[in-house]
């Protein structure tokens, strides 16, 4: 969707068409092989007056070809579903000569830090949306800070049935769901590179007709980045700890356990100053898994993005940020403004022999099956067709599935895993 701020009202919107097939399925539960049809139509009208700012937006996302053990779910499907509608109001020198607060209220989609715990995925066919305030706040010395309060959005309808025949229900929002929370972050801490703090506060209880775990997390933590520049080194590193307490599962006399789970990500990169602007980075990353300990160690990447750092959603999805450790290589390159694309491999392991790789839902309780998982190995491809106005986007994807893959008492049969999609984007 175009960005562009001007003053005085304007409307905006995108249709994007995906076709997306999986063969060899990694999940378990579903169909080893499936195909399926997406397409998610998002209109905004936005108005800017000075120092006012109100916006409303709709996401329409549908699916077409499912069938019965198609992994389908509300991030599919959510049919026309006002995702913003809020007010937001900016101050200058709150606190200063050149300072700014932004204030917003109303429901809003949310992109915050590096994505990894409160994002608004753009891969996945519907968005995330959340109701309440927040609050941006900046200073000439650098400083840049961000509160929310918010209720995330529970995306309704949410059974197979209404999914399939895409029944319009506003998404629910109420205290029983609340996260809180934000980040402070600082230009030029260490040379070029950016340091930032953060803290989010998960609260979730049951509410009638909606059992859960009754999560309460904290998570905090850190990082240190310096963005991509051709000529120069580029670096990122981030770690998060979890703690609280969560339901054994979502019955109402479910023991309670205390929760000690974390997370890190490190990349490290260099772009060539050259016409192609290639970037070769080296990734990193160990979300941890629940084991044998009293603790629940499995961590939780709240409403965070995946496909930015480890894999597609949609059909294949197997992919998350949650007991997985994984060494990755990537290439990326834009040889000019219409084409962009990217190449990366990475082998997969489990931080926990005895949970659930990832989001696959394969786990040998005993632990006898190994830890390693598979060869993971994408590409991405995009091209501008007329520029800002159309875009073809191909994505492809192999798994070579590991011991544990293939030995698990529950895996899914075959040792490959094939995935792609053909996407095609229309804005306006």
């Amino acid at each position: 969707m175009a960005d562009e701020v001007v003053e005085g009202f304007s409307i905006s919107g995108t249709m994007r068409l995906r076709y997306e097939a999986i063969g060899g399925q990694a999940r378990a539960g579903f169909n080893a092989t499936d195909d399926l049809l997406n397409a998610r139509t998002t209109v905004a009208a936005r108005y800017h007056g000075g120092r006012l700012e109100a916006a409303v937006e709709i996401y329409d996302s549908r699916v077409w070809g499912e069938r019965t053990g198609t992994p389908l779910s509300t991030s599919e499907v959510n049919a026309f579903e006002p995702v913003q509608a809020y007010l937001a109001g900016t101050i200058d020198n709150p606190v200063g000569h050149g300072s700014r607060l932004k204030v917003t209220a109303g429901r809003m989609m949310l992109n915050l830090g590096s994505r990894r715990l409160v994002a608004a995925d753009d891969y996945r066919n519907t968005t995330s949306s959340y109701t309440g305030l927040r609050a941006d706040l900046s200073t000439r010395q650098g400083w840049q800070a961000t509160l929310i309060y918010t209720l995330p959005q529970t995306r309704l309808p949410d059974t197979f049935e209404d999914l399939r025949s895409a029944k319009v229900r506003l998404d629910r929002e109420s205290f029983d769901l609340v996260l809180w929370g934000g980040q402070i972050s600082k230009a030029r801490t260490l040379g070029s590179a950016m340091s930032e703090i953060t803290y989010f506060h998960l609260r979730e209880k049951d509410a009638p007709g909606y059992p859960t775990r009754d999560r309460s997390l904290d998570t905090f933590g850190g990082r240190l980045f310096a963005d991509a520049r051709t000529g120069k080194i580029d670096y990122e590193v981030e770690a998060l700890y979890q703690t609280g307490s969560v339901s054994t599962s979502t019955a109402s006399t479910a023991v309670r356990q205390k929760v000690a789970a974390s997370f890190v990500h490190a990349a490290l990169g260099y772009t060539w100053d050259t016409t192609w602007k290639p970037r070769l980075s080296i990734e990193y990353d160990r979300a941890s898994g629940d084991g044998k300990e009293a603790k629940y160690g499995r961590f939780d990447t709240l409403f965070g993005m995946r496909r930015a750092d480890l894999a597609p959603s949609g059909l294949y999805n197997a992919v998350g940020r949650t007991n997985l450790e994984s060494v990755g290589v990537r290439l990326e390159a834009t040889p000019d403004k219409r084409l962009d694309g990217f190449a990366a491999y990475r082998p997969l392991w489990l931080s926990s022999r005895e949970d659930s790789f990832s989001t696959t839902g394969v786990r040998d309780p005993l632990g006898q099956s190994g830890r390693f998982a598979g060869h993971q190995m994408e590409a991405r491809l995009r091209y501008w067709l007329a520029p800002k106005r159309l875009m073809v986007e191909l994505d492809g994807l192999l798994l070579a599935k590991g011991r544990f893959l293939q030995d698990a008492p529950n895996a899914t049969e075959g040792r490959w895993t094939r995935y792609g999609s053909f996407n095609l984007t229309a804005r306006f």
